[in-house]
């Protein structure tokens, strides 16, 4: 139950308060998550295979009950209220479960036909407009199983889509595709974004989050580590210093020597991290550079990213772009 002492935010579609999910044989997937996310926004769900972010999905949409904690969806207590909220929901979770020997405008027909609040008079329609929106128009009379992977995906997010949706929950929606697909599926989440749908979008790929997505929390092994607008997020990481010279070698000896670690040399350009204590002023140390003879063409402070906050977080990385 929702306790007492904390009332639900009413601006937030997806709420928890000590969520938490525990195996037989004690394995805990998910530890005491807290999770917000606003209305309106893009909220990417970020975190390593395996960090828990698929079990906390499946907790969310009342598919498994979670060991403890409480869940708010759409401002409902779930999984009790589960048959007036869901309808409100699409969801792509695991990949799509598809009819093979269907095509795929069969399939979404289907789909619809399980819906008992859709409308079968405007059936055809819906299922066009779906297709449609997914780019998978030309391809509706084949059947699924000659679909590829991405063709697949794309079919799947067609399913969440034969509705008018409040929230929108996708399990890392770009499997499977290639950079073109990819690139259309986060063109096509801005779109819903922009039409009042929230988007709830679970990755372990950083640029894609960090393209797509106002807002973002990180998880590992099963806890949640941070959570707030991307912007926020990374401005809260430093950034990392940034030299280009042709005489790398020189200048890796005398940023050692003012404290700067993590030196990493690729071609004419070296980066590092600036010391947390008593950072050097960045005008002394590029004359330090220029006093030894360095060739500075270019000397400054990278834009945090969501990498540099995970690997912050955790100490960890994990794949950027797939």
């Amino acid at each position: 139950m929702q306790s007492a002492s904390v009332p639900p935010d009413r601006d937030a579609v997806v709420e928890t308060r000590g969520l938490t999910k525990r195996y037989r044989g004690g394995q805990l997937a998910v530890d005491g998550l807290d999770l917000t996310v606003p209305r309106g926004s893009v909220f990417g769900f970020l975190g390593p295979n395996g960090s828990g972010k698929t079990t906390t999905i499946r907790m969310l949409l009342g598919l498994i009950e979670p060991s403890g904690g409480s869940v708010r969806l759409l401002g409902e207590p779930m999984p009790g209220t589960a048959r007036r909220v869901l309808p409100r929901v699409g969801a792509l979770i695991e990949g799509p479960a598809l009819y093979g020997f269907l095509s795929g405008r069969d399939n979404l027909v289907r789909f619809d036909a399980a819906d008992p609040t859709a409308d079968p008079r405007t059936r055809a329609s819906r299922v066009g407009r779906a297709l449609e929106r997914v780019g998978l128009t030309a391809a509706a009379g084949k059947k699924a199983k000659t679909y590829s992977l991405g063709m697949k995906q794309r079919l799947g997010l067609a399913a969440a889509l034969l509705q008018p949706r409040e929230l929108l929950v996708l399990d890392e929606p770009t499997n499977g595709l290639d950079p073109q697909g990819m690139r259309e599926i986060r063109a096509l989440v801005r779109e819903l974004a922009d039409d009042g749908t929230t988007v709830f979008l679970s990755s372990h790929l950083l640029d894609e989050i960090e393209q797509v997505c106002t807002h973002a929390a990180v998880m590992a092994r099963g806890r949640l580590l941070t959570q707030g607008p991307v912007a926020e997020l990374a401005a809260e990481a430093r950034g990392r210093l940034a030299v280009a010279t042709p005489d790398t070698a020189e200048a890796v000896r005398v940023l050692k020597e003012w404290g700067v670690t993590g030196l990493t040399v690729t071609d004419d350009r070296v980066t590092g991290e600036l010391p947390t204590v008593d950072p050097p002023d960045p005008s002394d140390l590029n004359a330090a550079l220029v006093g030894s003879g360095v060739r500075v063409r270019a000397f400054g402070t990278e834009r945090a990213s969501l990498e540099d906050v995970f690997v912050a977080l955790t100490g960890e990385g994990f794949d950027v772009a797939g």
